[in-house]
């Protein structure tokens, strides 16, 4: 993105908005979404057309950039759908459905709501490579958002949520892994019990790692499959011994729970892992690791290809 200020023409203007999205999808130029052909097709120049309506001289199949995207069949102008993508990429806390309808000047709250999420939907990290490696550290802690007073007393699936902490009881679970000066990837889960966790330890984390945890009993065992399992004995007021500690991880939340709280406020179980996925995306594009807003928002943007999201097919509640 040339310019990253909100007087950006992509953000006002549906063509200057439409000719940014084509670049950022079709770097290689056009490519058919039917048969697959670079190159082999022809803008529609007709009053009867839309703009940005192309013909593939291979399938003789109409298309357009946002075919097979979260924009596919949108009433909002992309101009609109980019600077929302912005505004949620730049806000290190995020921003909320009430905060964009004013700003995008929307016609109802359902529909800000709606494209926030599928802007979540676009920010889901599909990486497949395991966090850490030889000589890295990878630390892994669990906290719970919601209050005991107020959640429900069952989960969505009718399960019954945690018994006995009663800072913890009826609160949902979160897990995050926090590669040090690096990646995360943090989850909502339905129960963070060892068998959960260590599925998910052993799932994204390199074996070759020296993973720092605290004290906690979920991460018992651990010494056996990584190179080294090292903790900090929080209960004892110990939070670093040397280069172990678990304050990126401790940081990762912090952001994370600021955000919900003062932004979001609120949130059911059934979106919090869009949320947590939002906040995820964030942190592993963040400035330290070179990335600047627009860079984010163009990741954000390329993530929209390929992704359709409706609540009328509602997502899975966990991992």
């Amino acid at each position: 993105m040339a310019n990253a200020t909100l007087s950006n023409p992509i953000f006002h203007d549906e063509d200057a908005a439409r000719a940014h999205f084509e670049q950022v999808r079709w770097p290689d130029g056009r490519v058919c979404p039917h048969c697959g052909v670079v190159d082999g097709s022809t803008e529609l120049k007709g009053k009867a057309h839309r703009k940005g309506l192309y013909k593939c001289n291979a399938c003789a199949s109409q298309f357009t950039a946002t075919i097979g995207t979260v924009y596919e069949d949108s009433k909002v102008p992309l101009n609109k759908w980019l600077l929302a993508m912005h505004l949620m990429c730049a806000s290190k806390k995020g921003i909320s459905a009430l905060q964009l309808q004013r700003e995008l000047a929307l016609g109802s709250y359902r529909t800000a709501w709606f494209m926030a999420h599928r802007i979540r939907e676009a920010m889901t990290d599909t990486s497949e490579a395991p966090l850490g490696g030889e000589g890295k550290v990878v630390e892994a802690d669990e906290t719970y958002y919601g209050k005991p007073a107020v959640c429900p007393t069952r989960r969505t699936d009718g399960s019954a949520f945690l018994k006995g902490n009663p800072k913890r009881r009826n609160s949902r679970p979160v897990v995050a892994l926090v590669e040090r000066g690096g990646r995360a990837k943090a989850f909502h889960v339905a129960v963070a019990d060892k068998a959960t966790v260590s599925a998910l330890v052993m799932k994204h984390v390199h074996p070759a790692t020296r993973l720092h945890t605290d004290e906690s009993r979920l991460y018992t065992g651990a010494a056996d499959v990584f190179a080294s399992h090292e903790t900090v004995k929080h209960s004892a007021g110990e939070y670093a011994r040397g280069d172990v500690n678990t304050n990126s991880a401790e940081g990762f939340f912090g952001v994370f729970k600021k955000g919900m709280k003062g932004v979001y406020q609120q949130c059911s179980e059934k979106h919090l892992n869009r949320y947590v996925t939002e906040f995820g995306f964030r942190h592993n594009t963040r400035a330290a690791l070179g990335f600047n807003d627009s860079e984010r928002t163009d990741l954000a943007i390329l993530g929209t290809v390929g992704k359709r999201l409706t609540y009328r097919r509602t997502d899975e509640a966990y991992v």
